[in-house]
């Protein structure tokens, strides 16, 4: 079993920055991909960015450019950089991990873009 905890949202203005993180813990005996993913009300959770545990990475069209998804696999983590953020950004942000053949989803963090 693991345990996902993310961290790092918050309130910001057009334009601004905001880096999200997430940790897994727990019995984990091997990790693969990384994902992020965003829901917000009335929409469709949708995939924001992942990385496999080679640091091959993926993003949604909406945000290349514009937000940069990197992990550390001895600390079995993996972060969000977002940069340039808009309103239409403003999500709950999700951290799901592949581990053991198994997905495992954090309760995730809200990011509020506004000004």
């Amino acid at each position: 079993q693991a345990h996902v905890v993310e961290s790092g949202g918050g309130l910001v203005q057009p334009g601004g920055s905001l880096r999200l993180s997430c940790a897994a813990s727990g019995n984990i005996f091997s990790l693969n991909v990384m994902s992020w993913y965003r829901q917000a009300p009335g929409k469709q959770r949708e995939l924001v960015a992942s990385i496999t545990n080679s640091g091959r990475t993926n993003y949604a069209d909406s945000v290349k450019g514009r937000f940069t998804i990197s992990r550390d696999n001895a600390k079995n983590a993996v972060a969000l950089q977002m940069n340039s953020l808009k309103p239409e950004d403003t999500a709950v942000y999700l951290c799901m991990i592949m581990a053991d053949l198994r997905s495992y989803w954090g309760q995730g963090t809200q990011v509020t873009v506004s000004s």
